[in-house]
C-alpha cells in the first residue's frame, strides 16, 4: 500500500512503513511541508496514497469532494509519541483490508478504530432537495 504521511504525523512512520513493504513518503520530503490540505489531498489522489494525519480538515475536504479517495488514517484524542503512532497504524493495517483503508476515513485513538466509508453521503439528499 502507498502512504503520504502528513506534517502532524511523525516522519519516522516512513521508514517503519517501508520496513513492512509499503511505499511511504512524508509531506516534508516531497516539498509539501507548508502546502494547503487541498494540494496534499490532490497529490495523494494522483499517486493513490492513503494520507496519515492528525489534521481534521481532510474529513471536511472529502465530504465536499464527494470522492471515494484518498483514504485517510486520522489520529484523534491527543498527542501521540512516535511509538504510539506506529502501534495505531499497525492496528489499522492488521485489522482492516487494504481496500477498506484506501476508501475510508479511519479515525484511531488509544481505545478504538472508527471507519467512515467514502464517499460521505450523509445529508446530501436533504440538501439537494431543498
Amino acid at each position: 500500500m502507498k502512504f503520504l504521511v502528513d506534517m502532524p504525523a511523525s516522519p519516522d512512520l516512513v521508514p517503519w512503513l517501508e520496513e513492512r513493504n509499503h511505499n511511504a513518503v512524508h509531506a516534508q520530503e516531497i516539498g509539501l511541508a507548508t502546502a494547503p490540505d487541498t494540494i496534499i489531498m490532490a497529490r495523494a489522489v494522483a499517486e493513490k496514497r492513503v494520507i496519515i494525519t492528525a489534521d481534521l480538515d481532510f474529513g471536511y475536504l472529502l465530504f465536499r469532494s464527494e470522492k471515494d479517495v484518498p483514504g485517510v488514517i486520522l489520529f484523534r484524542g491527543g498527542n501521540y509519541s512516535e511509538e504510539e503512532m506506529r502501534e495505531l497504524v499497525e492496528r489499522v493495517l492488521e485489522t482492516l483490508p487494504g481496500e477498506v483503508i484506501q476508501h475510508s476515513i479511519i479515525v484511531v485513538d488509544k481505545r478504538r478504530i472508527r471507519i467512515t466509508h467514502l464517499p460521505i453521503t450523509v445529508g446530501r439528499n436533504e440538501q439537494s432537495s431543498k
